[in-house]
Protein backbone atom coordinates (compact mmCIF):
# COMPACT_ATOMS: atom_id res chain seq x y z
CA UNK A 1 0.00 0.00 0.00
CA UNK A 2 1.27 3.41 -1.06
CA UNK A 3 1.85 6.24 2.13
CA UNK A 4 2.77 3.02 4.97
CA UNK A 5 6.34 3.47 5.64
CA UNK A 6 6.36 -0.83 5.88
CA UNK A 7 4.36 -3.87 4.58
CA UNK A 8 1.40 -4.53 5.57
CA UNK A 9 1.24 -8.38 6.85
CA UNK A 10 -1.48 -10.72 8.31
CA UNK A 11 -1.35 -12.83 11.10
CA UNK A 12 -2.60 -16.34 11.52
CA UNK A 13 -6.06 -14.88 12.38
CA UNK A 14 -6.03 -12.84 9.49
CA UNK A 15 -5.68 -9.42 11.59
CA UNK A 16 -3.33 -6.87 9.58
CA UNK A 17 -0.15 -5.67 11.18
CA UNK A 18 2.50 -3.51 9.83
CA UNK A 19 6.47 -4.08 9.82
CA UNK A 20 7.94 -0.85 10.14
CA UNK A 21 11.40 -0.22 7.65
CA UNK A 22 14.78 0.45 9.21
CA UNK A 23 13.26 -0.36 12.83
CA UNK A 24 17.25 -0.56 13.80
CA UNK A 25 18.01 2.83 12.24
CA UNK A 26 15.30 5.10 14.16
CA UNK A 27 14.85 6.43 17.59
CA UNK A 28 11.51 6.31 19.34
CA UNK A 29 10.05 8.20 22.13
CA UNK A 30 6.12 7.89 23.22
CA UNK A 31 4.10 9.31 25.65
CA UNK A 32 5.30 11.53 28.64
CA UNK A 33 9.00 11.00 28.28
CA UNK A 34 8.68 12.32 24.26
CA UNK A 35 6.68 15.40 26.07
CA UNK A 36 9.34 15.74 29.02
CA UNK A 37 12.25 15.85 26.42
CA UNK A 38 10.64 18.57 24.16
CA UNK A 39 10.35 20.40 27.56
CA UNK A 40 13.64 20.02 28.68
CA UNK A 41 14.51 21.67 24.90
CA UNK A 42 12.33 24.29 25.23
CA UNK A 43 13.38 25.33 29.07
CA UNK A 44 17.01 25.38 27.93
CA UNK A 45 16.33 27.95 24.72
CA UNK A 46 13.62 30.01 27.53
CA UNK A 47 16.91 29.68 30.49
CA UNK A 48 19.41 31.40 27.99
CA UNK A 49 17.19 34.07 27.54
CA UNK A 50 16.49 34.92 30.95
CA UNK A 51 19.16 36.87 32.12
CA UNK A 52 18.34 39.57 29.00
CA UNK A 53 15.30 40.55 30.26
CA UNK A 54 14.85 43.92 31.83
CA UNK A 55 16.79 47.29 31.86
CA UNK A 56 19.46 45.57 33.55
CA UNK A 57 19.69 42.61 31.39
CA UNK A 58 22.69 41.26 30.24
CA UNK A 59 23.96 41.35 26.69
CA UNK A 60 25.10 38.13 24.78
CA UNK A 61 27.92 37.70 22.33
CA UNK A 62 26.91 35.32 19.10
CA UNK A 63 30.16 34.28 16.87
CA UNK A 64 29.01 33.15 13.52
CA UNK A 65 31.06 30.40 11.64
CA UNK A 66 33.01 32.86 9.71
CA UNK A 67 33.95 34.73 12.49
CA UNK A 68 31.55 37.69 12.58
CA UNK A 69 30.76 39.09 16.06
CA UNK A 70 27.18 40.22 17.43
CA UNK A 71 26.73 41.45 20.62
CA UNK A 72 22.92 42.05 21.33
CA UNK A 73 19.54 41.49 24.18
CA UNK A 74 17.29 41.56 21.16
CA UNK A 75 15.52 38.22 21.99
CA UNK A 76 14.78 37.70 18.07
CA UNK A 77 18.75 38.35 17.15
CA UNK A 78 19.96 35.93 19.71
CA UNK A 79 17.67 32.85 18.67
CA UNK A 80 18.01 33.40 15.37
CA UNK A 81 21.89 33.84 15.40
CA UNK A 82 22.03 30.58 17.69
CA UNK A 83 22.56 27.22 15.74
CA UNK A 84 20.16 25.24 17.33
CA UNK A 85 19.12 21.40 15.97
CA UNK A 86 16.39 20.58 18.26
CA UNK A 87 12.79 20.76 16.22
CA UNK A 88 11.41 22.13 19.54
CA UNK A 89 14.24 24.79 20.49
CA UNK A 90 13.70 25.57 16.45
CA UNK A 91 9.91 26.57 17.26
CA UNK A 92 10.96 28.92 20.15
CA UNK A 93 12.89 30.09 17.40
CA UNK A 94 9.92 30.67 15.31
CA UNK A 95 7.81 31.98 18.49
CA UNK A 96 10.51 35.02 19.11
CA UNK A 97 10.18 35.76 15.15
CA UNK A 98 6.53 36.14 15.00
CA UNK A 99 6.47 38.31 18.07
CA UNK A 100 9.27 40.34 16.31
CA UNK A 101 7.29 40.29 12.76
CA UNK A 102 4.05 41.47 14.55
CA UNK A 103 4.99 43.37 17.11
CA UNK A 104 8.74 44.29 16.96
CA UNK A 105 9.30 44.09 20.86
CA UNK A 106 8.93 41.84 23.91
CA UNK A 107 10.64 38.67 21.74
CA UNK A 108 12.81 38.00 25.11
CA UNK A 109 9.40 38.48 27.07
CA UNK A 110 7.53 35.74 25.05
CA UNK A 111 10.50 32.81 24.88
CA UNK A 112 10.41 33.38 28.92
CA UNK A 113 6.68 33.02 29.51
CA UNK A 114 6.58 30.09 27.02
CA UNK A 115 9.55 28.50 29.14
CA UNK A 116 8.11 29.11 32.36
CA UNK A 117 4.65 27.19 31.08
CA UNK A 118 6.41 24.68 30.12
CA UNK A 119 7.99 24.45 33.34
CA UNK A 120 4.39 24.36 35.18
CA UNK A 121 3.26 21.92 32.44
CA UNK A 122 6.17 19.14 33.25
CA UNK A 123 5.03 19.67 37.02
CA UNK A 124 1.26 18.35 36.15
CA UNK A 125 2.09 15.99 34.07
CA UNK A 126 4.12 14.81 36.87
CA UNK A 127 0.56 15.18 38.66
CA UNK A 128 -1.02 12.54 36.42
CA UNK A 129 -3.12 15.37 34.63
CA UNK A 130 -3.62 14.02 31.04
CA UNK A 131 -1.37 16.58 28.52
CA UNK A 132 -4.91 17.80 26.64
CA UNK A 133 -6.52 18.76 30.08
CA UNK A 134 -3.05 20.95 30.47
CA UNK A 135 -3.22 22.31 27.12
CA UNK A 136 -7.00 23.43 27.54
CA UNK A 137 -6.47 24.59 31.01
CA UNK A 138 -3.49 26.91 29.94
CA UNK A 139 -5.87 27.95 26.55
CA UNK A 140 -8.61 28.82 28.99
CA UNK A 141 -6.30 31.08 31.20
CA UNK A 142 -4.73 32.82 28.25
CA UNK A 143 -8.18 33.61 27.16
CA UNK A 144 -9.24 35.49 30.91
CA UNK A 145 -5.67 36.94 31.50
CA UNK A 146 -6.09 38.86 27.39
CA UNK A 147 -9.80 39.87 28.88
CA UNK A 148 -8.27 41.00 32.27
CA UNK A 149 -5.64 43.12 30.43
CA UNK A 150 -8.20 44.92 28.63
CA UNK A 151 -9.76 45.98 32.23
CA UNK A 152 -6.56 46.97 33.62
CA UNK A 153 -5.35 49.04 30.25
CA UNK A 154 -5.23 53.06 30.09
CA UNK A 155 -5.75 54.79 27.03
CA UNK A 156 -3.55 57.92 25.94
CA UNK A 157 -4.13 60.26 23.36
CA UNK A 158 -1.63 59.66 19.85
CA UNK A 159 -1.41 63.46 19.45
CA UNK A 160 1.02 65.36 17.00
CA UNK A 161 1.14 68.04 19.03
CA UNK A 162 1.91 66.42 22.65
CA UNK A 163 4.91 63.74 21.92
CA UNK A 164 5.62 63.35 25.46
CA UNK A 165 3.54 59.97 26.23
CA UNK A 166 5.10 58.16 22.94
CA UNK A 167 9.08 59.57 24.01
CA UNK A 168 8.37 57.84 27.56
CA UNK A 169 7.06 54.42 25.78
CA UNK A 170 9.73 54.55 23.45
CA UNK A 171 11.87 55.26 26.01
CA UNK A 172 10.36 52.02 28.20
CA UNK A 173 11.80 49.80 25.11
CA UNK A 174 15.18 51.83 24.64
CA UNK A 175 15.79 50.99 28.24
CA UNK A 176 17.09 47.83 28.54
CA UNK A 177 19.28 48.52 25.12
CA UNK A 178 22.83 49.31 24.67
CA UNK A 179 21.80 52.49 23.30
CA UNK A 180 20.55 53.42 26.98
CA UNK A 181 23.06 55.84 27.56
CA UNK A 182 21.30 58.70 25.45
CA UNK A 183 17.65 57.18 25.25
CA UNK A 184 16.27 59.90 25.52
CA UNK A 185 17.55 61.50 22.27
CA UNK A 186 16.94 57.91 20.55
CA UNK A 187 13.30 57.55 21.98
CA UNK A 188 12.60 61.31 20.15
CA UNK A 189 14.09 60.31 17.15
CA UNK A 190 11.93 57.42 16.81
CA UNK A 191 8.76 58.90 17.69
CA UNK A 192 9.51 61.97 15.31
CA UNK A 193 10.53 59.26 12.52
CA UNK A 194 7.35 57.64 12.52
CA UNK A 195 5.26 60.96 13.27
CA UNK A 196 6.79 62.32 9.86
CA UNK A 197 5.15 59.05 7.91
CA UNK A 198 1.93 58.51 10.35
CA UNK A 199 -1.17 58.80 8.39
CA UNK A 200 -3.32 59.85 11.01
CA UNK A 201 -6.19 59.41 9.47
CA UNK A 202 -5.96 55.69 8.64
CA UNK A 203 -4.37 55.41 11.88
CA UNK A 204 -1.05 53.58 10.00
CA UNK A 205 2.39 53.92 9.51
CA UNK A 206 4.73 53.19 6.30
CA UNK A 207 7.39 51.64 7.52
CA UNK A 208 9.12 51.86 4.07
CA UNK A 209 9.06 55.35 4.11
CA UNK A 210 11.86 55.40 6.89
CA UNK A 211 15.61 54.64 5.82
CA UNK A 212 18.06 53.42 8.62
CA UNK A 213 21.88 54.29 7.36
CA UNK A 214 24.55 54.05 9.81
CA UNK A 215 28.14 54.93 9.57
CA UNK A 216 30.87 53.45 12.05
CA UNK A 217 32.74 56.56 13.52
CA UNK A 218 31.36 59.54 15.87
CA UNK A 219 29.36 58.82 18.83
CA UNK A 220 26.19 57.34 19.67
CA UNK A 221 25.06 60.85 20.36
CA UNK A 222 25.33 62.00 17.10
CA UNK A 223 22.74 59.98 15.52
CA UNK A 224 20.11 62.29 13.54
CA UNK A 225 16.92 61.91 11.83
CA UNK A 226 17.29 63.54 8.45
CA UNK A 227 13.49 64.94 6.81
CA UNK A 228 14.82 63.38 3.33
CA UNK A 229 17.27 60.87 1.84
CA UNK A 230 20.94 59.90 2.90
CA UNK A 231 22.81 57.88 0.23
CA UNK A 232 25.85 56.10 0.73
CA UNK A 233 27.48 57.41 -2.30
CA UNK A 234 29.18 60.91 -3.46
CA UNK A 235 29.06 62.59 -6.74
CA UNK A 236 30.95 61.24 -9.71
CA UNK A 237 33.31 63.42 -10.17
CA UNK A 238 35.44 65.34 -7.12
CA UNK A 239 35.45 68.94 -9.18
CA UNK A 240 31.29 69.46 -9.13
CA UNK A 241 29.24 71.04 -6.68
CA UNK A 242 29.42 70.07 -2.89
CA UNK A 243 26.49 71.66 -2.16
CA UNK A 244 23.66 72.33 -4.57
CA UNK A 245 19.94 74.71 -4.26
CA UNK A 246 16.70 73.92 -5.59
CA UNK A 247 17.36 70.92 -7.25
CA UNK A 248 15.52 69.26 -10.04
CA UNK A 249 16.58 65.28 -9.86
CA UNK A 250 16.23 63.29 -13.14
CA UNK A 251 16.46 59.94 -11.70
CA UNK A 252 17.50 57.15 -14.35
CA UNK A 253 17.62 53.62 -14.79
CA UNK A 254 19.30 53.65 -18.38
CA UNK A 255 23.01 53.40 -18.46
CA UNK A 256 24.87 56.42 -19.65
CA UNK A 257 26.63 54.42 -22.58
CA UNK A 258 25.56 54.05 -26.50
CA UNK A 259 22.94 51.58 -27.36
CA UNK A 260 24.50 47.93 -28.01
CA UNK A 261 22.58 45.49 -29.38
CA UNK A 262 20.63 42.44 -27.78
CA UNK A 263 22.23 39.91 -29.37
CA UNK A 264 26.00 38.73 -29.42
CA UNK A 265 27.50 41.04 -32.02
CA UNK A 266 31.05 41.38 -33.27
CA UNK A 267 32.83 44.68 -34.53
CA UNK A 268 35.20 44.88 -36.85
CA UNK A 269 37.12 48.06 -36.82
CA UNK A 270 40.02 47.54 -39.97
CA UNK A 271 41.30 50.73 -40.11
CA UNK A 272 41.83 54.59 -38.47
CA UNK A 273 39.17 56.06 -40.25
CA UNK A 274 36.49 53.62 -38.61
CA UNK A 275 38.04 53.44 -35.03
CA UNK A 276 37.87 57.59 -35.09
CA UNK A 277 34.29 57.14 -36.84
CA UNK A 278 33.25 54.81 -33.72
CA UNK A 279 34.47 56.97 -31.13
CA UNK A 280 32.73 60.05 -32.89
CA UNK A 281 29.74 58.18 -32.71
CA UNK A 282 29.83 57.58 -29.19
CA UNK A 283 30.81 61.13 -28.13
CA UNK A 284 27.89 62.59 -30.14
CA UNK A 285 25.66 59.57 -28.50
CA UNK A 286 27.00 60.63 -24.89
CA UNK A 287 26.29 64.53 -25.66
CA UNK A 288 22.82 64.00 -26.55
CA UNK A 289 21.84 61.88 -23.70
CA UNK A 290 23.58 64.79 -21.64
CA UNK A 291 21.98 67.64 -23.53
CA UNK A 292 18.52 65.42 -23.33
CA UNK A 293 18.89 65.68 -19.18
CA UNK A 294 19.89 68.70 -19.73
CA UNK A 295 16.53 69.60 -21.82
CA UNK A 296 14.79 68.60 -19.42
CA UNK A 297 15.37 70.88 -16.36
CA UNK A 298 17.31 68.59 -13.79
CA UNK A 299 20.12 70.00 -12.61
CA UNK A 300 21.02 66.29 -10.99
CA UNK A 301 21.20 63.41 -12.57
CA UNK A 302 20.97 60.02 -10.09
CA UNK A 303 21.56 56.77 -12.23
CA UNK A 304 21.12 53.88 -11.05
CA UNK A 305 24.49 52.39 -13.19
CA UNK A 306 27.63 53.21 -13.59
CA UNK A 307 28.90 55.09 -16.48
CA UNK A 308 32.92 55.58 -17.47
CA UNK A 309 35.13 58.07 -17.03
CA UNK A 310 34.67 60.00 -20.71
CA UNK A 311 31.11 60.19 -19.97
CA UNK A 312 31.74 61.89 -16.04
CA UNK A 313 34.00 64.27 -17.85
CA UNK A 314 31.15 65.58 -20.44
CA UNK A 315 28.65 65.65 -17.54
CA UNK A 316 31.41 67.96 -15.50
CA UNK A 317 32.22 69.99 -18.82
CA UNK A 318 28.30 70.69 -19.41
CA UNK A 319 27.74 71.45 -15.56
CA UNK A 320 25.28 68.49 -14.62
CA UNK A 321 26.23 66.78 -11.49
CA UNK A 322 25.77 63.06 -11.28
CA UNK A 323 25.34 60.28 -9.04
CA UNK A 324 25.71 56.69 -10.06
CA UNK A 325 25.43 53.43 -8.83
CA UNK A 326 22.67 54.01 -7.11
CA UNK A 327 20.76 51.63 -5.41
CA UNK A 328 17.32 49.87 -6.21
CA UNK A 329 15.35 50.73 -2.70
CA UNK A 330 17.13 54.27 -2.36
CA UNK A 331 16.22 54.69 -6.17
CA UNK A 332 12.91 54.29 -5.02
CA UNK A 333 12.91 56.04 -1.47
CA UNK A 334 14.52 59.19 -3.64
CA UNK A 335 11.48 58.88 -6.00
CA UNK A 336 9.27 58.66 -3.25
CA UNK A 337 10.30 61.48 -1.49
CA UNK A 338 11.21 64.35 -4.26
CA UNK A 339 8.12 63.87 -6.15
CA UNK A 340 9.61 62.38 -9.19
CA UNK A 341 9.38 59.80 -11.64
CA UNK A 342 11.99 56.76 -12.46
CA UNK A 343 12.67 56.96 -15.78
CA UNK A 344 14.21 54.19 -17.71
CA UNK A 345 15.18 55.42 -20.94
CA UNK A 346 16.13 58.74 -21.83
CA UNK A 347 13.88 59.52 -24.62
CA UNK A 348 11.05 59.77 -21.94
CA UNK A 349 12.23 62.36 -19.95
CA UNK A 350 10.22 64.86 -19.66
CA UNK A 351 10.23 68.38 -16.86
CA UNK A 352 6.95 66.83 -15.12
CA UNK A 353 8.94 63.50 -14.62
CA UNK A 354 11.41 65.55 -12.44
CA UNK A 355 11.82 65.49 -8.93
CA UNK A 356 12.53 68.33 -6.87
CA UNK A 357 14.58 69.23 -3.51
CA UNK A 358 15.38 72.29 -1.68
CA UNK A 359 18.92 71.23 -0.84
CA UNK A 360 21.85 68.53 -1.78
CA UNK A 361 24.79 68.40 0.16
CA UNK A 362 27.66 66.00 0.47
CA UNK A 363 28.75 64.46 3.90
CA UNK A 364 32.76 64.28 4.80
CA UNK A 365 33.49 62.55 7.88
CA UNK A 366 36.70 62.51 10.21
CA UNK A 367 39.83 62.07 8.41
CA UNK A 368 39.05 58.86 5.67
CA UNK A 369 37.66 60.95 3.19
CA UNK A 370 34.19 58.48 2.99
CA UNK A 371 31.04 60.49 1.77
CA UNK A 372 27.82 60.45 1.53
CA UNK A 373 24.84 62.58 -0.03
CA UNK A 374 22.08 64.09 1.78
CA UNK A 375 18.59 64.95 -0.12
CA UNK A 376 17.04 66.94 2.11
CA UNK A 377 13.46 69.98 2.08
CA UNK A 378 12.22 67.49 0.03
CA UNK A 379 8.61 67.90 -2.03
CA UNK A 380 7.22 65.00 0.00
CA UNK A 381 8.61 65.38 3.75
CA UNK A 382 7.25 61.50 4.65
CA UNK A 383 9.99 60.22 3.65
CA UNK A 384 12.95 60.57 6.19
CA UNK A 385 16.41 58.63 6.96
CA UNK A 386 17.79 57.67 10.68
CA UNK A 387 21.51 58.32 10.24
CA UNK A 388 23.24 56.22 13.05
CA UNK A 389 26.52 56.88 14.68
CA UNK A 390 28.66 54.74 16.99
CA UNK A 391 32.04 53.82 17.93
CA UNK A 392 32.27 50.08 16.40
CA UNK A 393 30.07 48.12 13.65
CA UNK A 394 28.75 46.13 16.91
CA UNK A 395 27.35 49.32 18.36
CA UNK A 396 25.55 50.87 14.63
CA UNK A 397 24.11 47.31 14.22
CA UNK A 398 22.82 47.05 17.73
CA UNK A 399 21.54 50.63 17.57
CA UNK A 400 19.78 49.88 14.03
CA UNK A 401 17.83 46.89 16.20
CA UNK A 402 16.76 48.77 19.01
CA UNK A 403 15.75 51.81 17.15
CA UNK A 404 13.80 49.25 15.09
CA UNK A 405 11.84 47.88 17.66
CA UNK A 406 11.18 51.49 18.93
CA UNK A 407 9.76 52.09 15.80
CA UNK A 408 7.93 49.34 15.83
CA UNK A 409 6.41 50.48 19.65
CA UNK A 410 5.10 53.73 18.04
CA UNK A 411 4.10 52.52 15.11
CA UNK A 412 1.67 50.13 17.55
CA UNK A 413 0.25 53.13 19.69
CA UNK A 414 -0.54 54.82 16.78
CA UNK A 415 -2.53 51.86 15.53
CA UNK A 416 -4.41 51.13 19.42
CA UNK A 417 -3.08 53.36 21.65
CA UNK A 418 -4.01 51.28 24.67
CA UNK A 419 -1.46 50.66 26.94
CA UNK A 420 -0.11 48.19 30.16
CA UNK A 421 2.46 49.20 32.40
CA UNK A 422 5.76 47.36 32.50
CA UNK A 423 8.01 46.12 35.30
CA UNK A 424 6.28 43.12 35.27
CA UNK A 425 2.96 45.16 36.95
CA UNK A 426 1.08 43.52 34.24
CA UNK A 427 1.83 40.32 34.84
CA UNK A 428 1.49 40.13 38.39
CA UNK A 429 -2.19 41.33 38.46
CA UNK A 430 -3.09 38.58 35.40
CA UNK A 431 -1.71 36.24 38.09
CA UNK A 432 -3.55 37.07 41.14
CA UNK A 433 -6.75 37.40 38.75
CA UNK A 434 -6.34 34.50 37.19
CA UNK A 435 -5.12 32.57 40.21
CA UNK A 436 -8.67 34.05 41.76
CA UNK A 437 -10.64 32.56 38.74
CA UNK A 438 -8.73 29.25 39.51
CA UNK A 439 -10.58 28.87 42.66
CA UNK A 440 -14.69 29.52 40.95
CA UNK A 441 -14.11 26.40 38.94
CA UNK A 442 -14.74 22.68 39.82
CA UNK A 443 -12.76 21.02 37.13
CA UNK A 444 -9.60 19.44 36.20
CA UNK A 445 -8.40 22.83 34.90
CA UNK A 446 -8.09 24.55 38.16
CA UNK A 447 -4.75 23.32 38.19
CA UNK A 448 -3.70 24.64 34.82
CA UNK A 449 -4.71 27.73 35.93
CA UNK A 450 -2.55 28.04 39.41
CA UNK A 451 0.04 26.83 37.02
CA UNK A 452 -0.34 29.29 34.33
CA UNK A 453 -0.19 32.17 37.36
CA UNK A 454 2.94 30.71 38.72
CA UNK A 455 4.61 31.06 34.73
CA UNK A 456 3.15 34.54 34.40
CA UNK A 457 5.08 35.31 37.51
CA UNK A 458 8.48 34.05 35.81
CA UNK A 459 8.45 37.63 33.90
CA UNK A 460 8.55 39.81 37.81
CA UNK A 461 11.26 37.39 39.00
CA UNK A 462 13.36 37.37 36.07
CA UNK A 463 13.33 41.14 36.29
CA UNK A 464 13.84 41.42 39.52
CA UNK A 465 16.63 38.75 39.84
CA UNK A 466 18.78 40.65 36.20
CA UNK A 467 18.20 43.92 38.12
CA UNK A 468 20.16 42.26 41.60
CA UNK A 469 17.54 42.28 43.72
CA UNK A 470 16.10 39.48 46.20
CA UNK A 471 13.32 38.12 43.53
CA UNK A 472 11.18 36.18 45.65
CA UNK A 473 10.87 38.47 48.48
CA UNK A 474 10.62 41.54 46.31
CA UNK A 475 7.82 39.45 44.40
CA UNK A 476 5.89 39.11 47.46
CA UNK A 477 5.58 42.17 48.49
CA UNK A 478 4.48 43.86 45.00
CA UNK A 479 2.37 41.18 44.74
CA UNK A 480 0.83 41.60 48.58
CA UNK A 481 0.47 45.65 47.98
CA UNK A 482 -1.25 45.47 44.26
CA UNK A 483 -4.01 42.65 46.35
CA UNK A 484 -3.91 45.43 49.25
CA UNK A 485 -4.45 48.35 47.03
CA UNK A 486 -5.62 47.35 43.94
CA UNK A 487 -3.30 49.05 42.24
CA UNK A 488 -2.36 47.32 38.88
CA UNK A 489 0.84 49.70 37.84
CA UNK A 490 2.44 48.76 41.26
CA UNK A 491 5.47 46.13 39.77
CA UNK A 492 9.58 45.78 40.29
CA UNK A 493 11.42 48.66 40.70
CA UNK A 494 14.16 47.30 38.48
CA UNK A 495 15.93 51.15 37.88
CA UNK A 496 15.81 51.16 42.13
CA UNK A 497 14.10 54.76 41.88
CA UNK A 498 12.58 54.16 44.98
CA UNK A 499 9.01 53.93 43.82
CA UNK A 500 7.43 50.24 42.39
CA UNK A 501 4.75 52.30 40.90
CA UNK A 502 5.49 52.06 37.07
CA UNK A 503 2.76 54.91 36.24
CA UNK A 504 5.34 57.47 37.86
CA UNK A 505 8.46 55.67 36.77
CA UNK A 506 6.44 56.09 33.06
CA UNK A 507 7.31 52.18 32.29
CA UNK A 508 4.57 51.50 29.58
CA UNK A 509 4.05 48.86 27.26
CA UNK A 510 1.10 48.40 24.83
CA UNK A 511 -1.35 46.45 25.48
CA UNK A 512 -0.99 45.07 21.82
CA UNK A 513 2.15 43.53 22.59
CA UNK A 514 1.52 41.85 25.85
CA UNK A 515 -1.20 40.25 24.59
CA UNK A 516 0.05 38.75 21.91
CA UNK A 517 2.96 37.39 23.88
CA UNK A 518 0.77 35.68 26.39
CA UNK A 519 -1.21 34.45 23.24
CA UNK A 520 1.61 33.20 21.40
CA UNK A 521 3.48 31.97 24.26
CA UNK A 522 0.32 29.56 25.04
CA UNK A 523 -0.32 28.28 21.41
CA UNK A 524 3.43 26.92 21.16
CA UNK A 525 3.01 25.43 24.91
CA UNK A 526 -0.26 24.02 23.81
CA UNK A 527 1.13 22.54 20.28
CA UNK A 528 4.16 20.97 22.40
CA UNK A 529 1.65 19.32 25.15
CA UNK A 530 0.12 17.64 21.91
CA UNK A 531 3.17 15.66 20.85
CA UNK A 532 3.30 12.70 22.05
CA UNK A 533 5.47 10.28 19.55
CA UNK A 534 8.75 10.91 17.83
CA UNK A 535 10.57 9.39 15.27
CA UNK A 536 14.00 10.19 14.24
CA UNK A 537 17.00 8.71 12.66
CA UNK A 538 19.28 7.52 14.86
CA UNK A 539 22.69 9.00 15.16
CA UNK A 540 25.51 6.27 14.09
Amino acid sequence: MPGIPGSLTFDEYGRPFIIIRDQEKQNRLTGNDAIKQHIMAGRQIANTLRSSLGPKGLDKMMVSSDGDVTVTNDGATILKMMDVDHEIAKLMVQLSQSQDDEIGDGTTGVVVLAGALLEQAEQLLDKGIHPIRIADGFELAAQFAAKHLDTISDSFPVDTNNLEPLIRTAMTTLGSKIVNKCHRQMAEIAVNAVMAVADMEKRDVNFELIKMEGKVGGRLEDTMLVKGVIVDKDFSHPQMPKVLRDVKLAILTCPFEPPKPKTKHKLDVTSVEDYKELRKYEVETFLKMVQQVKDAGATLAICQWGFDDEANHLLLQKELPAVRWVGGPEIELIAIATGGRIVPRFEELTAEKLGSAGLVRELVFGTTKERMLVIEECKNSRAVTIFIRGGNKMIVDEAKRSLHDALCVVRNLVQDNRVVYGGGASEISCAIAVSQEADKISTLEQYAFRAFADALEMIPLSLAENSGLSNMETLTEVKARQVKEKNPALGIDCMLKGTADMKTQHVIETLHSKKQQIVLATQMVKMILKIDDIRSHAEH
